[in-house]
């Protein structure tokens, strides 16, 4: 038999909980709702129900938050990105402060000062140095879309839909890169549809155009990638680049990739250079980064410069130490640190990271950096150490996931006088310092925003040996 629906009437929106949900309250039970925000008065359907909480979904509002701001994009609420337009911006950082102490509390129950107040963004738009677009031949369509009848212009251009992989979203303005961004992709597509060049259909795994994506950087330089489902170069393919070329002088890397896997990931393929340079560089305090088509870097760049400097300010480097830079990625955080400290060990598992790291210290004249390839947890142990020299201090700025409990307990192994932990995830984050709690002591904790309108929060944290 068929589960009855279940409706709730006239709840309080009373707080945010983590990844962004809000939270309300009915007889003792934890209601999470999506889309909402503190001070809303809704009516919801329940879309999961168990015995401590329930999850729902909002169908109407009783009346708005007083606090609720107008949503800047046309398509918040349907785009997955800047969930939090609806909130003040002062109201996202307040959130933001407290999901750190929140899990430093709950899921690492940890002694640890008060945190310094979170570094603000100085834009909340624009602020990003790279999207990545989707082509599909299967549109995104709203329910009034669907109930018009119409026929329908079913190609997009845009992000997936939230929870879907085979639907895209029309994007006609993003508020999160410089304009040209939006310039760019608008002209790809109008091209493409114009030229009838087939869009990528993600279920029938048939089509030609995939995947557009858009860098750019500090120095205003601007790198184009186009992606296509393809096993060589077809007219259309090079005739659609020297239009990209001619309308986008500015672009200084104009590249492209054939693809026919299943998925658009490109990391074991070729990326041609069709013009301009195959690389952009981002400069900070006069450090020049070489940034690659595959090259991670920060995507925001401004407080990834803020987010450095505190790394390095809870170093406290003298310049005789030998620092570990864990997770280096293409060396960052290591170059931008080897002024200060003696020798500078980067450890990254992705041997094209590693590469670009060797690069850019080349670049920029960097003696003492060294880096190498391997997983973290099988690299660090006492011969890695013997060999390069015991660790004064590390610094880990591990993925999403934390660290891998070996890599802690190498941690522990090596004992460092000082860490310095750098986390896009408080909770992961508290769960490795509950596991390092019992040899150091958390000094410092300083949380920054690199992502204004989402739930996400960076954070670093200082940790001395007891």
């Amino acid at each position: 038999m068929k589960k009855k629906t279940k409706f709730l009437s006239k709840l309080l929106i009373s707080d945010i909980a983590s990844q962004g949900k809000c939270i309300a309250r009915h007889e003792d039970k934890v209601i999470f709702v999506e889309n909402a925000a503190p001070g809303d008065i809704v009516n919801v359907r329940i879309t999961k129900d168990k015995k401590k909480f329930a999850e729902a979904k909002i169908v109407s509002f009783e009346s708005l938050s007083p606090n609720r701001e107008t949503p800047f994009c046309k398509h918040f609420g349907i785009c997955g990105g800047c969930k939090w337009q609806h909130l003040p911006y002062q109201q996202q950082l307040a959130f933001k402060e407290k999901e750190v102490i929140d899990n430093f509390e709950r899921i690492g129950k940890l002694t640890f000062p008060k945190p310094k107040a979170i570094i603000p963004s100085p834009n909340t738009t624009f602020y990003r140095n790279k999207l990545e677009y989707t082509f599909s031949s299967k549109r995104w369509l709203t329910k009034e879309e669907i109930d018009s009848g119409l026929e329908l212009e079913r190609n997009a251009l845009g992000f997936h839909a939230p929870g879907r992989f085979d639907k895209i979203i029309d994007i006609e303005t993003c508020y999160l890169q410089n304009e040209v961004s939006n310039r760019i992709r608008n002209a790809v597509k109008s091209y493409a549809h114009e030229n009838k060049i087939p869009f990528f259909d993600l279920v029938k795994q048939e089509g030609f155009l995939r995947n557009l994506i858009i860098r750019n950087s500090n120095t205003e330089e601007l790198m184009v990638i186009l992606q296509v489902f393809a096993e060589k170069e077809t007219e259309g393919l090079l005739n659609l680049l020297q239009f990209i070329k001619n309308q986008f002088p500015e672009i200084t890397a104009l590249q492209y990739v054939l693809n026919t896997k299943g998925n658009e990931t490109f990391y074991d393929l070729e990326v041609k250079t069709f013009s301009g340079k195959d690389y952009i560089t981002e400069e900070m305090e006069g450090l020049k980064f070489r940034i690659g088509p595959k090259s991670f870097f920060q995507t925001n760049a401004v407080q990834a410069y803020e987010l450095y400097k505190i790394a390095r300010a809870f170093a406290e480097l003298k310049g005789v130490e030998t620092v570990y830079d864990l997770y280096t990625g293409t060396g960052t955080i290591a170059n931008f640190v080897s002024k200060q400290a003696q020798k500078v060990v980067g450890v990254e598992s992705v041997e094209m990271a590693v590469e670009d790291a060797k690069k850019n210290a080349a670049l920029n004249g960097i003696n003492n950096t060294r880096f190498f390839a391997g997983d973290m947890k099988d690299i660090l142990n006492e011969n890695f150490s013997i060999e390069h020299g015991k660790p004064d201090v590390i610094i880990t700025d591990p993925p999403r996931a934390g660290m891998h409990e070996k890599v802690v307990q190498a941690l522990l192994d090596l004992a460092p006088q000082r860490l310095v932990y750098v986390s896009c995830n408080p909770a992961t984050q508290a769960r490795d310092l509950a596991l390092l709690d019992t040899a150091y002591q958390i000094t410092a904790v300083q949380p920054v925003d690199m992502f204004p309108h989402t739930y996400h929060v960076e954070n670093v944290v200082k940790l001395v040996r007891r």
